[in-house]
């Protein structure tokens, strides 16, 4: 029997694939952490994890647990490298994905054009049958015309299809015997059915979802067999799990027959990371930031609690609509900010930075591969925030001469010198995320000043300090191995299925008993589930929550439910949390008949979760930890000699003062004057902002 225990996680992201692995030793409870990270390699990312594995030294034929995250299915998505796709629908209803929505951005452009659907009209297909929305049958479903559709998306070199009956939601008995027909018919192609997704009304919503996924699908499937294939020629026999959009993970299997469920994989375990974090080090209240080398996510963590919607859009910005998926997402604001986002100049002499990226091929003008225009990462580098030195770890030696080039073509199109070009980028990038951050909290009703702004992913530690100190947060944290803590919190996850189902029913006598038996009703196909894995009941926990609204109001606001039976004498409770809820998020509150419009339960178990070791904490002396000064400039305040303190040999309990740069492998932390930094027991750096 093995006398330790070790479990890894990796992400693919659009830039690097991260791997975090914890080596424990049984008998002392003590963890050897490993962390590395490698280039993403489209479109054989699988090769990418392989690749980090083997140079973060692990052989996988020696790991006890495996989650893994990635950034497949969204890219399929934006950058249209799916398959054909037909639509099987409800007589009558082909163009409801064309028709779509009339929430029109860009409302006073007279030549808007709404987004191209995924599946064009000649293949979108009807069947005649119809449920009405209490799941009742209206007309009989009469399948004698799908050989026919069939063989058209033969004909037509169709390789997956989606299935969306009107009201399935309510009752998915047509979807599940057209689901059957065409399997019969054509046991090779890829397809999918909208129940098997998602239990929500909203047609329109609901449909595009179904499509989607079987657009990605066997992209999807084919990544993930590629992975499990190339880990099991190297030894891997374990379960692999896949990191999903609701910050759990689930298993390979069933991700496979729904894979749009990790179209934010990445984000989410991060996300989940920072709750777990907080509760580690007694902040349940956190903002989460992530900026990695494309974008800037966060997301609001409130009483230690990750807010999971269903009301998740791709491509929607000011000139479009977007599309939505109907699948569980981690609530976040997302942007074109980071590392790698490309500073340019437009025709009327303003500075932008992003959303276009430079990537990891060429990458930044500093990575001396070809890249030619100046980003975020190269301003930093030229202010002496990122040690020319130990670029990249010492992995990458910095072309110099590429970066003051490319930033000298900023400035020129400005009228001011390459300093004040490498300021201005700072500048405006932190402005883009304080604004995203803005987003998810004041702008909802929360008050920053009562938040810890918990920063990971390669560029957060070098902007946390100044956005913190914008924003007025408590204090801001950056966790040990920020750069890869996406792929730490994938460790921190449970296996987790969020279920989600529409039932209409005033809060009036006898509800009691309609929402308990919805509940019990769909723990048991849940347990039914994780039974055919082999996950025991006893180890299935239940969250409850009702999705509630004022009769006759459009959308609803969510409400944990008490871990009891539902019953009458529960209603007023449940009708004054509702109330509270609502006020608290819109500032009012309504003398008017609140009703159920659905349930969320989300089904956990443990499938290896990681428990972390705090240590003692020891000197505050932090001078041992110091290798150099270098004069950085820290753009509002000025130049500075800075403290230069090497990450790995900074101990719990040790503390100091800014201007200071923490240097590790991963990533760098910029310490503004003034700034006072702790290191706690988990090694995580807390920085306390001046004023």
């Amino acid at each position: 029997m093995s006398s330790k225990t070790i479990r890894v996680a990796t992400d693919v992201g659009g830039t690097f694939t991260d791997l975090v692995c914890f080596e424990t030793d049984l008998a002392t409870g003590v963890s050897k952490i490993i962390t590395a990270k490698s280039d993403t390699t489209p479109p054989n990312f699988e090769q990418g994890v392989l690749n980090v594995l083997e140079k973060g030294g692990v052989d996988p034929k020696s790991v006890d647990f495996l989650a893994h995250g990635t950034t497949v299915v969204i890219n399929a998505l934006t950058e249209r490298k799916g398959v054909k796709v037909g639509l099987i629908t409800t007589e009558g209803f082909r163009d409801t994905l064309e028709i779509a929505r009339g929430n029109r951005p860009d409302f006073f452009n007279l030549h808007y054009r709404k987004p191209e659907p995924f599946v064009p009209r000649y293949l979108r297909r009807e069947v005649p049958g119809r449920m009405n929305y209490h799941g009742e049958e209206m007309a009989p479903l009469d399948l004698s015309g799908l050989p026919a559709i069939v063989a058209d998306y033969k004909a037509d070199g169709v390789e997956a299809i989606a299935i969306s009956f009107l009201h399935s939601y309510a009752n998915p008995a047509h979807e599940q015997a057209a689901l059957a027909e065409v399997h019969r018919l054509w046991p090779e192609v890829s397809v999918v059915s909208s129940h098997q997704i998602t239990r929500e009304w909203r047609e329109y919503e609901r449909t595009n979802t179904a499509v989607l996924s079987a657009y990605v699908q066997p992209a999807a499937e084919r990544y993930l067999s590629r992975l499990a294939g190339g880990l099991g020629e190297r030894g891997f026999s374990k379960s692999l799990y896949i990191m999903q959009s609701n910050c759990g993970v689930d298993s390979l299997e069933s991700v496979k027959r729904i894979p749009i469920t990790m179209v934010e994989s990445g984000p989410a375990s991060g996300f989940w990371g920072a709750a777990e974090l907080g509760k580690l080090i007694g902040e349940p209240n956190v903002l989460a930031l992530d900026i990695g080398g494309t974008t800037a996510k966060c997301s609001l963590i409130e009483d230690g609690q990750i807010k999971i919607m269903t009301d998740y859009w791709i491509e929607r910005d000011r000139t479009s609509a977007g599309y939505p998926i109907m699948v569980p997402v981690v609530d976040l604001v997302e942007i074109g900010n980071g590392g790698g986002s490309i500073a340019w100049v437009d025709d009327f002499g303003k500075l932008h930075v992003g959303p276009q990226s430079a990537g990891a091929k060429p990458g930044p003008a500093a990575y001396g591969r070809g890249g030619t225009n100046a980003t975020t990462t190269d301003a930093n580098l030229w202010l002496g925030r990122i040690n020319r030195d130990y670029f990249c770890g010492g992995d990458v030696v910095a072309d110099m001469a590429a970066t003051e080039k490319a930033l000298e073509a900023v400035g020129a199109k400005l009228g001011v010198s390459t300093d004040e070009a490498a300021r201005g980028i700072i500048r405006i990038a932190n402005n883009n995320m304080v604004n995203a951050l803005k987003l998810v909290s004041l702008n909802r009703g929360h008050d920053p000043r009562e938040f810890t702004l918990v920063a990971f992913g390669g560029g957060g530690a070098m902007h946390a300090a100044a956005l913190g100190a914008e924003l007025g947060v408590k204090k801001v944290v950056i966790p040990a191995g920020a750069s890869v803590f996406s792929a730490w919190g994938m460790m921190m996850s449970d296996l987790r299925r969020d279920y989600f189902v529409t039932k209409l029913a005033d809060l009036k006598p006898g509800a009691g008993a309609v929402i308990e038996s919805l509940f019990a009703e769909t723990e048991a196909l849940a347990l039914k589930q994780f039974g055919e894995e082999g996950i025991d009941a006893s180890k299935v926990k239940f969250l409850r929550y009702g999705k509630f609204r004022y009769q006759n109001q459009e959308h609803t606001t969510e409400v944990l439910i008490a871990d009891v039976p539902v019953t009458d004498a529960k209603l007023s409770e449940i009708e004054a949390a509702f109330h509270e809820a609502y006020e608290k998020e819109y500032t009012y509150r309504l003398d008017a008949p609140v009703e159920m419009v659905g349930m969320h339960l989300v089904a956990s178990a443990e499938v290896g979760k990681l428990t972390m070791q705090e240590k003692p904490l020891g000197s505050n002396d932090a001078s041992p930890a110091i290798k150099g000064k270098r004069d950085v400039d820290y753009a509002l305040e000025g130049v500075h000699a800075a403290d230069i303190y090497d990450g790995t040999k900074l101990e719990p309990g040790m503390q100091f003062k800014g201007p200071a740069v923490i240097e590790d492998p991963g990533t760098t932390v910029v310490i503004h004057p003034g700034s006072a930094v702790a290191i706690d027991g988990y090694n995580n750096i807390h920085i306390t902002l001046a004023g």
